[in-house]
């Protein structure tokens, strides 16, 4: 649906990006880094909120999930608003428009009002982190996509580092305020470089909007999330404020899966990308890597604060070393993937998780806690190296045109993995620590089906594509 931007050059070499590129790259990140820190700062700070805006924890939950359901408002939608505005001006919108919502939440008077400001947030960030996908795929014209990948994943991997431990540092030390006027500086310092670095649009493409489809998968995602987020609170996935969302964004978007076969490439997005293999097999693995990852986000800082007894700051700190690890596995698995292909990249770094998660269903408050921190470096260091060949490999085979599509798809399973897995595992938690009688019990359970949810990760790996992606410049 959108129109590509331009390639990088026929010499760039395999073994390093193009200057063009990599000046692209770098104010990408710079904008990416605010969304990213934003979630991770914000939710070590739900306590302190609620106590400053003199809400229930009923209330300011929502201070999270609005963020959510906003970003799925609008993923939907970017294939079809890059093809309208053109990708710089569309990126220079969103950016605009989550900078803005980030001010306005640090002016807010009470929490309805910050709820509402955070859905500004989250609906700029719903448009950058597809787009940011597509728009470097289509300029890297299919050469070194590894080693590119390794550069875009920053700051997701720097997010679970710097993030708690800013929220920590601003809570400790400065209002709640600042854990959204934080974003200000890195939003402006992004919206100078993409003024400065981005390809110049053409003249936007009167591109017809699928309006059944948009009204069928956008509230047929959000119901899905939605029910996924009361899963905690109401106690399990029987409740009726659970089923009842999550049954009808099911039924929409079985309705939609059917008008977009129908419509083919005129659809707001094309399922039949999901026909290609390596389409299918990555989006399926991004769901996993999203419960692996999101899941033990919410299993990990519980454990250090309600079994170890650390406050939020010193609980955010003990998580640095997973962060380290994903930080340390980037390059290495770029420069794989690029050489042997994204399969065995993506088995070999399933494993790894899966080999650092179980230590955790065996510990206990005695538990050394330097041999936890290891062992968060050896499952950082896993999850660092499943996300790069499962983002390049969802592209391998694809058009140009197809990029946007695939870019929304992979985006939304791994969103959508995110809150399957911290819905399942704050219920098992939660019941099993009911019914076992002890709190470490319901950790142990916990973990052992994160662990789990990680092997059958590595086994669905084989369906990956064996070699590295041909270059897509002729495309």
């Amino acid at each position: 649906m959108s129109r590509p931007l331009p390639t990088a050059p026929a010499a760039a070499s395999d073994a390093s990006l193009d200057p063009q590129l990599r000046r692209l790259v770098l104010a990408i990140i710079v904008g990416a880094v605010a969304v990213i820190l934003d979630t991770t700062i914000v939710s070590v700070g739900i306590e302190s909120l609620g106590r400053s805006l003199d809400a229930p924890v009923s209330t300011i939950q929502w201070i999270g999930s609005v963020y959510l359901l906003a970003m799925f408002v609008t993923i939907p939608l970017t294939g079809w608003a890059q093809g309208r505005l053109g990708s710089k001006r569309l990126w220079l919108l969103a950016l605009t428009t989550f900078t803005v919502g980030s001010v306005l939440c640090a002016l807010a008077w009470d929490a309805p009002s910050l709820i509402a400001f955070r859905a500004l947030q989250g609906a700029g960030g719903g448009v950058m982190m597809p787009l940011m996908t597509t728009v470097l795929m289509q300029a890297a014209g299919g050469r070194s996509l590894g080693r590119l990948m390794a550069m875009v994943s920053l700051p997701a991997a720097l997010g679970p580092i710097l993030g708690p431990v800013l929220g920590g540092i601003i809570l400790d030390s400065l209002s709640w305020r600042w854990l959204f006027l934080v974003n200000l500086p890195l939003g402006l310092v992004g919206l100078v470089l993409a003024l400065r670095l981005f390809p110049a649009d053409e003249p936007g493409r009167r591109v017809p909007l699928d309006h059944v489809g948009a009204l069928l998968v956008t509230p047929g995602v959000v119901g899905v999330i939605y029910g996924l987020t009361q899963v905690g609170e109401a106690g399990g996935f029987g409740a009726s404020r659970v089923l009842v969302p999550m049954l009808a964004g099911l039924v929409l978007l079985g309705g939609f899966v059917a008008w977009a076969l129908h419509r083919g490439e005129r659809a707001l997005i094309d399922v039949r990308l999901l026909r290609h293999r390596s389409v299918a097999t990555s989006s399926a693995l991004l769901l996993l890597t999203g419960v692996a990852l999101y899941g033990a986000m919410l299993l990990l800082p519980l454990y250090w604060q309600q079994v170890r007894g650390e406050d939020a700051l010193h609980a955010g700190l003990l998580l640095v070393p997973q962060g380290i690890g994903a930080l340390a596995s980037r390059s290495l698995a770029g420069r794989l993937t690029d050489s042997i292909g994204g399969r065995w990249v993506a088995l070999a770094g399933f494993a790894v998780i899966t080999l650092g998660t179980i230590p955790f269903a065996f510990a206990d408050e005695h538990t050394s806690t330097w041999w936890l921190m290891a062992t968060l470096v050896v499952r950082g260091f896993g999850l660092g190296a499943v996300v790069i060949p499962l983002m390049t490999g969802a592209y391998v085979g694809l058009q140009r045109h197809e990029m946007p599509d695939a870019s929304i798809l992979t985006r939304v399973a791994q969103q959508l993995g995110g809150s399957l897995g911290i819905a399942v595992l704050a219920m098992i938690l939660a019941h099993s620590v009911t019914d076992a009688g002890g709190v470490i019990s319901g950790f142990h359970a916990a973990f052992w089906w994160a662990t789990g949810l990680s092997g059958l990760a590595v086994a669905l790996s084989l369906a990956l594509p064996a070699r590295a992606p041909a270059p897509a410049a002729g495309r």
